[in-house]
């Protein structure tokens, strides 16, 4: 157990990778969060170009769990729309897993849900050679045992095809089909291809390894064992619902579970399988299911990024799991091992840990314990810059002194935050400083994403000066052109005036050369003295680096251009997305940057399609195409 303690804007990640290419262990990276474990995930692909580094979260769009409300009796089917593209990381990060050594994957806490079993999963491997002798029908057999699906006319992902003595297998995990050749039932070829030209890629593979187009898969022997177990469970539930008088209920839980059973039978899955996992991996009652964990070797290398967040998170899902299920249990819509199906308890969590490094710039009591105060604290920035100031003022005349420093701090062109404690005194905040002629905006929950990313865009391009919110450190504002974070009631203590909470607030006034935080309360605080301590430290051990290796501080402030092209997505008309893809070249972008607006163009080019505005799709597909092709 380590911590890395870094500051904002330090190069935590660079380290991360730092120490992945000295260890030289798979690696598991766990975010609490889609977005930023996103751009891990892009980061460490450019920093390991040749290893296997794989993207590991839910792969929901929508997803409403199976539940049921007994107050209003009312029964809620499980509902969901899979995400083809997450699916494919998810099962890539298996497979990868299983063939490789190598491996990085960035995961979300979804990582702790049950997925099929490690043991299943290797036996269901697919290994075909050249020179091998096979039965073209004992092949097929097993290919859609391990859920491929035979289709001689669209080869798509997840789908085989015959021609004759040729096999054309489409793993979902890879972006290349491969072609098994036959002479007789020898294997005399093994190729890769290309699926839309049909160029072969590659002719010289000796062997291919089919793996699994599903997370949760099992073998035959496992399957019939599974249900008889299954059908054992529920011949003894049903007696005890019908002693109890629970008619309604036994009937109910048969009419389900008959209907699986008869699935599974028949295609060898069924929607909810996982509620059955117990005694389809035979596991004992009370027994956690497999989950990827289980897929790494023991020897295996753990950062959790942002701990003070992503541990909290973890510690909370098994409860909230336990309180839904257990009503589905009760009333008849699930077995009592559905109970089984279930994520990791805390607990069992710290047992797989092997070796761990929990990144922070505010690690909580827990890691520090863990780690035995084994702290590495990274406090220097490449860019040179310090520590913001930090300021205490009494709150008598406290609007009047910060009309004043927002005054000072727009005159140089720079960008004010505003905290306060309540929506109503944000508001209140927000019309007082604009009749007294700042121009400023206010932010809140209710705003969706791309409404918030315009407000952004004009805090950047200075339409408005100021910015007011409730809690901004949320919004992940690495804004470089605020230089003045002001708290309203700084000295109520409680969540959003924690330790943890100021520490991060004053970071979103660290990338600004002329970063100041101006604390407003009548009393310090420990959180206040906290922040005051730690960041008086900071700046000291800064300013000696900056002047012994001869560092000027320097921000980085991108041109209006740039800010524009990076939030392109919150424009409604799309004459500005072509005009800003005619001068990509000219944009000071980096790999990033760039993949990031490739995806967001994506995605708003398939909402488009979805409202039926095909015109203006296709004008996106058009520019992704000269993106592309730049790149």
């Amino acid at each position: 157990h380590q911590v890395l303690l870094g500051i904002t804007g330090s190069g935590k990640t660079f380290t991360m990778a730092n120490i992945i290419q000295n260890v030289q262990k798979p690696t598991l990276i766990l975010s609490h969060n889609k977005t930023l474990a996103a751009q891990l995930f892009g980061e460490f692909k450019q920093l390991f170009p040749n290893n296997s580094v794989e993207y590991f979260i839910s792969y929901y769009d929508y997803y409403q769990p199976e539940a049921y409300l007994p107050v209003s009796d009312t029964y809620i089917e499980k509902d969901s729309s899979i995400n083809e593209e997450i699916d494919k990381y998810r099962i890539k990060s298996a497979s990868s897993l299983m063939s490789r050594k190598d491996v990085i994957i960035i995961a979300s806490v979804s990582c702790i849900y049950g997925l099929g079993s490690p043991k299943e999963y290797a036996e269901l491997i697919l290994t075909v050679k050249l020179g091998d002798t096979i039965l073209p029908k004992e092949l097929f057999k097993s290919l859609v045992n391990i859920h491929y699906m035979r289709n001689d006319m669209v080869l798509s992902p997840g789908t085989f095809r015959v021609r004759g003595d040729i096999i054309d297998i489409f793993p979902v995990y890879d972006d290349c089909p491969i072609r098994i050749e036959l002479f007789g039932d020898e294997v005399d070829k093994i190729s890769q291809f290309d699926y839309l030209t049909g160029e072969i890629l590659n002719d010289k593979l000796g062997i291919a390894t089919i793996y699994p187009s599903k997370n949760y898969v099992i073998t035959e022997k496992s399957l019939k064992v599974g249900i008889d177990k299954i059908k054992n469970e529920l011949w003894s539930r049903l007696e005890t619902l019908k002693s109890q008088n629970k008619l309604v209920e036994a009937q109910r839980l048969e009419q389900k579970t008959m209907y699986d059973i008869e699935m599974m039978t028949e295609m060898g899955y069924c929607s909810g399988i996982e509620n059955y996992s117990r005694h389809l991996d035979g596991r004992d009652e009370g027994e956690r299911p497999y989950c990827l964990l289980d897929f790494f070797p023991d020897d295996f290398l753990m950062f959790i990024d942002e701990s003070h967040v992503s541990i909290p998170q973890v510690r909370a899902m098994y409860n909230g799991d336990l309180s839904r299920k257990t009503s589905l249990v009760d009333y008849g819509f699930r077995l009592p091992s559905a109970l089984d199906n279930r994520p990791m308890k805390f607990e069992e969590f710290e047992e797989k840990i092997n070796n761990v490094i929990y990144v922070s710039a505010t690690p909580a009591e827990y890691e520090t314990t863990y780690s035995n105060n084994n702290i590495v604290r990274q406090v220097i920035r490449p860019t040179g810059l310090l520590d913001p100031e930090v300021e205490v003022c009494e709150t008598q005349n406290q609007i009047d002194y910060l009309i004043k420093n927002i005054k000072k701090v727009t005159k140089k062109s720079e960008r004010v935050l505003i905290t306060t404690l309540t929506k109503r005194m944000s508001e209140d905040l927000t019309d007082y400083l604009k009749k007294v002629g700042i121009k400023c905006e206010y932010m809140h929950s209710d705003i969706d994403t791309i409404d918030r990313v315009k407000i952004l865009r004009g805090l950047r391009l200075k339409k408005f000066d100021v910015l007011v919110g409730i809690n901004l450190l949320r919004e992940g504002l690495d804004l470089p052109e605020v230089s003045l974070v002001a708290v309203l009631d700084a000295d109520k203590e409680g969540f959003l005036r924690s330790k943890t909470s100021l520490m991060q607030v004053a970071g979103r006034a660290a990338r600004n050369t002329n970063g100041k935080v101006i604390l407003f309360g009548d009393k310090i605080t420990d959180s206040m003295q906290h922040l005051l301590d730690e960041t008086s430290k900071r700046r000291k051990i800064q300013k000696k680096y900056n002047s012994n290796n001869n560092i000027v501080p320097k921000s980085i402030i991108k041109d209006e251009k740039t800010v524009k092209f990076s939030t392109l997505v919150a424009d409604k008309d799309i004459d500005e997305i072509i005009d800003a893809n005619k001068d990509i070249d000219k944009i000071g972008l980096d790999g990033l940057e760039k993949k990031q607006m490739i995806e967001e163009i994506e995605r708003k080019m398939l909402n488009y399609a979805k409202e039926f505005q095909f015109e203006k799709a296709a004008i996106l597909r058009d520019q992704l195409k000269k993106i592309n092709n730049k790149n």
